[in-house]
């Protein structure tokens, strides 16, 4: 862990300690130790099957791991019930948008809600994200499997902020979209962090869009945390341009450096 991230403890909002998460016999992440700072955007970038999507699922409850301590603010929930992780203010936007598809974009965003009571002001943050998403106002009678994948991406979000959430989980959220929807999802995503201060934790296969919103980042190899820093520092690494924003520099040879640093634990 850097000193930057030492000096950070006292305001981690999540923290994960050597976490070991498997697929039956299979280990999809070994030893992983992170943190995400309250009111930060926290990136994990690696390739795919590089055990990511593991790493969400092991901090929202689906999978339970073998090994380590997830904690969320100061408190043990490791291998919790995914709702009651969910009522202390955890919300995962999964990959691949998984929105209720008969149901409309309406009550897509009340099943955001459910855990709530206040419903003066449900009313009120469903104005508030469509304000974000305005497409979402103009198809909210429309069921949600009639919307097109950026649309239900965009809906899955809203639908994590109307639990109004402390950290969202967001998994992949470029999957499958044009670049221009990609830019304008990441924009939304830097606004609700900026303008609501709901931290968060976005794991992404597009290290470029992801560098650039993010304000800290962790670099995933084979189920293993291998390089971390803050994002501004990471875009300047030679591996990080050569590796993952696709700038080789010559003379530089196939193999990563990290690698032959062996710098994880």
């Amino acid at each position: 862990m850097s000193d930057a991230m030492a000096t950070a403890n006292g305001d981690a909002l999540l923290r994960l300690q050597n976490v070991e998460s498997a697929y039956g016999p299979i280990k999809a992440i070994r030893g992983v130790s992170l943190q995400v700072r309250r009111g930060e955007i926290a990136a994990v970038l690696g390739s795919n099957g590089a055990g990511k999507t593991t790493i969400l699922k092991t901090i929202s409850g689906i999978i339970d791991p073998r090994k380590g301590s997830v904690e969320f603010k100061g408190q043990d929930i490791t291998a919790h019930d995914p709702a009651a992780i969910v009522r202390r203010g955890l919300m995962h936007v999964p990959e691949g948008r998984e929105v209720f598809p008969l149901l409309s974009v309406r009550d897509n965003l009340l099943m955001g809600a459910y855990t709530r009571a206040d419903k003066d002001a449900v009313g009120r943050d469903i104005e508030t994200v469509f304000g974000y998403f305005p497409i979402l106002q103009e198809r909210a009678a429309q069921e949600a499997g009639l919307l097109s994948g950026g649309q239900q991406q965009m809906l899955a979000i809203s639908r994590a902020l109307m639990a109004q959430p402390e950290l969202i989980l967001l998994d992949e959220p470029s999957l499958g979209l044009s670049p221009k929807l990609t830019k304008e999802i990441f924009e939304i995503v830097v606004r609700i962090n900026r303008e609501r201060g709901t931290t968060i934790l976005l794991v992404e296969q597009n290290a470029n869009m992801a560098l650039n919103a993010s304000d800290y980042g962790y670099v995933l190899e084979n189920g293993r945390i291998v390089m971390e820093d803050s994002c501004e520092r990471l875009r300047e690494k030679d591996d990080i341009k050569e590796f993952y924003l696709g700038m080789k520099d010559e003379g530089v040879r196939g193999e990563r450096r990290w690698k032959k640093k062996k710098t994880w634990r």
